[in-house]
């Protein structure tokens, strides 16, 4: 991922969007603006946008089926869709299709910021699990993605190389050789408070206590290996976004 976070505002609202580029360009980030969903569909095709921001009313393709077309071209770019109508039907639509937020105009400049700060954040992630293999295959293939990934394969690492102030998403395995992913997610509460994490294991059967009482805890889901790689990122992808969700509201 480069320095500065890509960000795309699509708004048939030509001065409106401006504005908005100009505010995010002054605050640090690349942005670009597109005055259509078309337009922006092939402003996508030709650079990797780490945010999209667009409106609802739009004339041709209005917001939410740009949206669609985004969620199903790119499903792990973020969508804040933006709108003069609160209660219109589309903002719930919209919702429901699983955008992050739907963000009111005037626009709250001060949240968007806060949000947009927040992307780089949510793209840290940390594997645990003691098969080196596992950890190679997987660290490779999420930073292919662009993420920013950590693998350990001693759980007792994990409060020296996670500083506490960092936001980040683990994956656990649920079994080790001296402990398992109960005692392992209790520590990471105990040193970082609550943290998304997805918890992964071969031994369903075997380990189906340990992961109730894991989920208990707060863990996001459980993946049974062999997983797929798209369920992975899929599973990453959501709850990436729903932390996302949380910090605009």
């Amino acid at each position: 991922m480069s320095n500065k976070l890509n960000i795309l505002v699509v708004d048939d609202d030509r001065r409106m969007a401006k504005t908005i580029v100009d505010i995010l360009i002054v605050k640090g980030y690349a942005a670009d603006f597109a005055y259509s969903g078309s337009e922006a569909l092939e402003a996508i095709e030709n650079r990797n946008y780490d945010c999209i921001l667009t409106d609802i009313k739009m004339p041709s393709m209005n917001g939410i089926e740009f949206y669609q077309k985004v969620k199903e071209l790119y499903p792990e770019t973020p969508v804040l869709l933006m709108t003069a109508y609160a209660t219109d039907a589309l903002v719930n639509e919209g919702l429901e299709e699983g955008a992050i937020a739907v963000m009111t105009k005037p626009l709250d400049i001060s949240m968007l910021l806060s949000f947009i700060s927040s992307l780089r954040m949510h793209r840290k992630v940390v594997i645990i699990d003691d098969d080196p293999v596992f950890c190679d295959i997987f660290r490779g293939v999420l930073e292919e993605r662009d993420y920013d990934v950590i693998s350990i394969t001693d759980p007792k690492q994990f409060p020296e190389v996670i500083d506490q102030s960092e936001d980040v998403i683990v994956l656990l395995d649920m079994k080790f050789k001296t402990t398992d992913g109960l005692e392992v997610m209790q520590q990471i509460i105990q040193e970082k408070g609550y943290v998304p994490v997805i918890l992964m294991t071969g031994y369903h059967e075997e380990m189906t206590g340990v992961i109730k009482a894991t989920l208990e805890l707060g863990a996001y889901t459980c993946l049974y290996k062999p997983f797929q790689i798209e369920e992975l990122i899929q599973t990453i992808n959501e709850a990436r976004h729903k932390e996302m969700k949380k910090r605009l509201n």
